[in-house]
């Protein structure tokens, strides 16, 4: 296939700013081919901004960032309409949601009222004003930043905010090796951009050719196998919705074609399991006493349901 190395393209380009995050940057691939959005979750101070403005360089994209905080209105995020005195007409000042990466840092210190101004725009690419719609930009991929919740001034995600990011990230610290290596090349990173790997049009043209991707009957009946698997869980109270099921099938085809493959296989939904289930399920009391976790029960329910055996054309 003819962008089968594309991604390690982005790779290679993006490790002149950021050291190490080779799988991250896979999937935030993954993730605008199949037009999902990413929740990053870990400490300040991971590089998680200068990850997504180096993303944003490589598709020749505009990169926005939003800071939340507990007094962002909504109309901080989508923009109002002011008053031209010259035209006597009211005009949209477009808000930060007008780009192509849209960085939302500490998503979870916002309020719910503003937090919720991001649903219409990650479920239907589009925003509402005084009764009408405004499209936005193509490609269009929200990466939300939340820290702990818990530390001072934050506000629980809800439900239907969490279901709307495709894949949930977990960031730790990196190794001394790469903190190592970050020191050494400090002035370099600081200074240096990365040149676009792509277009904007080549994107949404690559999305249009990932549809395309084989998936077998097996292969989506072994995704909603997976989400039953924990939807008849007793040891969860919330449960994945099917946004799920259709983020790991897109996810999915956007992995196998990175792969250079005509055809989705079993070990592409496996690997995204992880990151597809993590953030849309909640434990019950009973299964953190048994000290449990969602990693473990995703990795329990990659065990339990069986793989199909039969999934090319």
């Amino acid at each position: 296939m003819e962008y089968a190395n594309l991604g390690d393209r982005f790779v290679d380009e993006i490790s002149k700013c950021v050291v190490g995050r080779k799988e991250i940057i896979r999937l935030m691939l993954v993730s605008l081919l199949s037009q999902g959005h990413i929740l990053l979750e870990g400490d300040p101070g991971l590089g998680k901004t200068t990850l997504a403005r180096a993303f944003a360089q490589t598709i020749g994209g505009d990169f926005k960032r939003i800071q939340m905080t507990p007094d962002t209105l909504p109309a901080d995020i989508l923009g109002t309409f002011v008053f031209n005195q010259q035209s006597g007409a009211f005009e949209l000042h477009a808000g930060p949601i007008f780009g192509n990466i849209i960085l939302v840092d500490e998503l979870n210190r916002a309020t719910p009222k503003a937090q919720s101004a991001l649903l219409e725009s990650m479920q239907e690419r589009q925003v509402s004003f005084e009764g009408k719609t405004r499209a936005l930009n193509e490609p269009f991929m929200v990466i939300a930043t939340q820290v702990r919740f818990g530390s001072a001034g934050t506000y629980p995600l809800s439900d239907v905010q969490s279901d709307r990011f495709a894949f949930s990230i977990l960031l730790d610290f990196p190794p001394a090796q790469e903190e190592l290596e970050i020191l050494s090349r400090i002035d370099e990173i600081q200074s240096q951009s990365c040149a676009a790997i792509t277009s904007l049009k080549e994107i949404s043209s690559i999305s249009e050719t990932i549809k395309e991707v084989f998936v077998s009957n097996s292969i989506k009946e072994y995704i909603v196998a997976l989400s039953n698997y924990l939807r008849t869980s007793d040891l969860l109270k919330i449960r994945p919705s099917p946004r799920a099921s259709i983020s790991l099938h897109k996810g999915a085809r956007s992995l196998a074609f990175l792969d250079g493959r005509d055809h989705v296989i079993p070990d592409d939904v496996k690997f995204l399991a992880q990151y597809v289930f993590g953030h849309r399920v909640v434990l019950t009391p009973e299964a953190i006493d048994q000290e449990l976790s969602t990693s473990k029960i995703v990795s329990q329910m990659l065990d339990q349901v069986a793989v199909p055996r039969e999934y090319n054309r």
